[in-house]
């Protein structure tokens, strides 16, 4: 595995398999950082790199998160910058990288993925994007009991208390309409979709593990789909 925020360009092969990671620069709550989704999808990313012998891609931080715009802090650019910035930057990285992965580690950016990545793969690129998943349909998509316990693994210094953390709880379907409206302030005053209670450390470790083990077969399976996401198998 080769990290290109620690390489010289001499170590890079041309024909790599190169891997991004996307996340975002948002609120995650009054108990996590907001670099929570970029922290996670280049855990993953540097993880499944080790396994696949893959060049890494320093983390994009910025990501589509108009959603959380109004909680101070909060840094997006958007769908439309977010759009071109995918497509320069997989037209540049095939220039020498047989295959790129997106690792998304953020929702927010998935529409934009939808749309970009089978509009590469018509040029003739060959590209697709990753999800690292989500427990949004139990009522646990943001900054609740799953990314408190993989940031108690990951960097457990940056969480804060958490006792007493709970926010909206209803499934992400019900709460998408004011989502796409910028309204998650109302649903959920401290940011917290889902219950952080009873995060530990060792769930998070769990997570992450089976988080990498998915990409990795996926990756390995190259089963592309429609919207240009690596499926798993039926």
């Amino acid at each position: 595995m080769t990290r290109l925020d620690e390489a010289a360009w001499p170590s890079i092969p041309n024909g790599a398999l190169l891997l991004v990671p996307l996340g975002s620069t948002e609120q995650h709550g009054p108990h996590l950082p907001f670099t929570v989704d970029a922290r996670v999808a280049s855990a993953v990313a540097v993880a499944v790199g080790a396994r696949l012998d893959a060049v890494v891609a320093p983390v994009l931080a910025f990501g589509s998160s108009g959603e959380h715009q109004q909680f101070a802090g909060t840094l997006s650019i958007g769908q439309d910058a977010l759009r071109l910035l995918l497509v320069e930057l997989v037209r540049s990285a095939r220039t020498w990288a047989a295959r790129v992965v997106l690792v998304n580690g953020h929702g927010g950016n998935v529409p934009v993925l939808s749309e970009v990545v089978p509009s590469l793969r018509g040029e003739g690129h060959d590209v697709a994007w990753l999800g690292l998943g989500s427990a949004g349909a139990s009522g646990d998509a943001h900054a609740g009991r799953t990314e408190t316990s993989l940031m108690l693994h990951l960097d457990p210094a940056r969480v804060a208390g958490f006792d007493d953390v709970v926010g909206a709880t209803a499934p992400i379907t019900e709460l998408m309409p004011a989502l796409r409206d910028g309204r998650l302030r109302e649903v959920a005053p401290n940011g917290v979709l889902g219950d952080a209670r009873g995060a530990t450390a060792a769930e998070g470790a769990a997570l992450l593990g089976s988080m990498v083990d998915e990409a990795v077969a996926r990756i390995r399976l190259g089963d592309v789909g429609p919207l240009g996401e690596l499926r798993g198998r039926a």
